[in-house]
């Protein structure tokens, strides 16, 4: 991409994108915008929570029995309000929805689906930390209507594209479309997301490690040994975990690293939703040249079997990654 660094607004990107696609008729690019214009207003609204009767919780629990937060409701609100008009989509699914999110019956229908956690790392809120939307983009399978449940339980691999959003010092949307990973910071004085990180790549191998230390004790052995040994290098890793997956996924993938959250005693099925978090950010990852797996196999090879599946989740460059699968299956 031949696009000036910091000239490029990501409308102007994705426009040129389209161009790869002689058949594209546009309608994806209204997509991925609308997403943009979602995360403007939810970006708007974090920076102000400090001053705005935003924060706290919203007295209401999500599907999974975890207290929303006001501005989990909020972004929520938003990802929704933005895509469910354009008459592009014929269904969504959010962690914060026990089922699928329909298209209203007054709008028409469309060939695409949208999955999204509309507030990732939510329960730091109230300290001001890194949070983030995630979200992933596929067509419908079958006949054209309203989405079913099947319609959504797609591999990974079938993504057509996929991203996040971190709302930081600054925020940044960081996407792909399957051709490469590039991202884009919200220049508050226009309110465009303007191309800074063109050609995203993870290094193949980092010196960071992401996971919850406070579950080490529930970790298998083969874990707990791959955690220590991490420590015990000539050149050990340094322990960085923020406890927001957006926040640890971007700094590894801009620094390089390894971010765990493994199955454990307690919960032995993973604890991070396969839907719309492990999916969007393992497609992601894989386009910047790393690897996802749940320790046994490849993420975007999992065929998931409901919209709110758990999966262990290891992400990060491919050969942390590498070095993690051979621990845990020695």
């Amino acid at each position: 991409m031949n696009i000036r660094t910091g000239f490029s607004t990501l409308s102007r990107f994705i426009l040129a994108e389209q161009r790869h696609y002689p058949e594209a008729t546009g309608d994806f690019t209204l997509i991925l915008e609308q997403i943009a214009f979602a995360a403007k207003l939810i970006s708007w609204e974090v920076n102000k929570a400090g001053i705005a009767n935003i924060l706290g919780a919203a007295n209401s629990s999500n599907i999974h029995g975890e207290t929303q937060q006001k501005l989990d409701v909020f972004a929520n609100t938003k990802m929704i309000q933005a895509l469910d008009h354009l008459g592009l989509l014929c269904g969504m699914a959010s962690e914060e929805d026990e089922g699928i999110i329909p298209i209203p019956d007054k709008y028409p229908k469309g060939k695409y689906l949208v999955v999204f956690d509309p507030l990732d790392g939510s329960s730091n809120i109230d300290v001001n930390v890194n949070i983030g939307t995630i979200f992933g983009v596929y067509k419908k399978l079958g006949v054209a209507g309203e989405a079913c449940t099947t319609d959504f339980l797609q591999q990974g691999r079938r993504l057509i594209a996929a991203g996040y959003v971190v709302y930081g010092s600054s925020t940044m949307l960081v996407y792909t479309t399957g051709r490469g990973v590039n991202g884009f910071t919200l220049d508050p004085s226009v309110g465009e997301f303007v191309l800074s990180h063109p050609d995203m790549m993870i290094p193949e191998r980092g010196k960071i490690y992401s996971a919850n230390e406070g579950n080490f004790e529930r970790w298998t052995p083969a874990i707990q040994k791959y955690i220590l040994d991490l420590r015990k290098r000539d050149n050990p890793y340094s322990a960085r975990y923020i406890g927001s997956l957006v926040a640890d996924f971007h700094r590894n993938l801009l620094k390089g690293g390894i971010f765990l959250y493994p199955a454990d005693t307690k919960n032995p099925k993973g604890k991070l939703r396969l839907l719309y978090e492990a999916f969007p950010l393992a497609f992601l990852v894989e386009q910047a040249g790393g690897r996802a797996t749940d320790g046994t196999q490849d993420i975007l090879d999992i065929v998931p079997d409901s919209i709110h599946q758990r999966v262990p989740f290891i992400v990060g460059s491919k050969l942390d990654v590498d070095d993690y699968e051979r621990y845990v299956k020695e």
